[in-house]
């Protein structure tokens, strides 16, 4: 794989690995991922491998950015759909996570995708918004739309998530 070309030029100022569970109990779930965007948690590694990263948290909405490139093609030359699940599936699952109270965290249980049109190397960068619409105690449900700097569509989704306590 070709080196990696980060959003801004750059590598991301905070790294990249995964999460303590002994830092995430005392916190809430909008907490963790804020402290992400600061720079005070790691970003997952995922994120490096597909030039991809969390760019805005609120209560219950959270937005990625990614820059799709020919590292991620499929055989008939456009990018793989695996990119824009990817995306999706980090800001369905992450707006759930963002109203999950201390102690608790929640993980994809369903996820459902559509695809509008291709994308190519060239598209440029692209933003996954996702928004909570149920936020049930022990599922809820979220939306997102990837779409590229004009607002240009292409996919969307939904996802169902179980939200639990995290065990000690």
């Amino acid at each position: 794989m070709s080196e990696v070309e980060y959003l801004d030029g750059q590598p991301l100022p905070q790294g990249f690995g995964v999460a303590e569970m002994a830092d995430l109990v005392n916190i809430s779930g909008l907490e963790y991922l804020q402290g992400i965007v600061d720079g005070k948690f790691p970003s997952p590694t995922i994120s490096r491998a597909l030039n991809f990263r969390i760019s805005e948290v609120k209560h219950g909405e959270v937005t990625f950015t990614g820059i799709p490139s020919q590292d991620y093609m499929n055989p008939i030359g456009t990018v793989h759909g695996g990119y824009a699940a990817t995306l999706l599936d980090s800001a369905l699952a992450c707006a759930v996570h963002s109203i999950c109270p201390i102690g608790h965290a929640s993980t994809t249980v369903e996820l459902k995708i559509n695809y509008v049109r291709p994308i190519m190397p060239d598209t440029g960068r692209l933003f996954a918004r996702g928004i909570v619409i149920h936020p049930g105690r022990q599922l809820a449900t979220s939306e997102a739309k990837l779409t590229d700097e004009n607002g240009k569509l292409f996919a969307h989704g939904t996802q169902t998530c179980s939200v639990f306590k995290i065990p000690v």
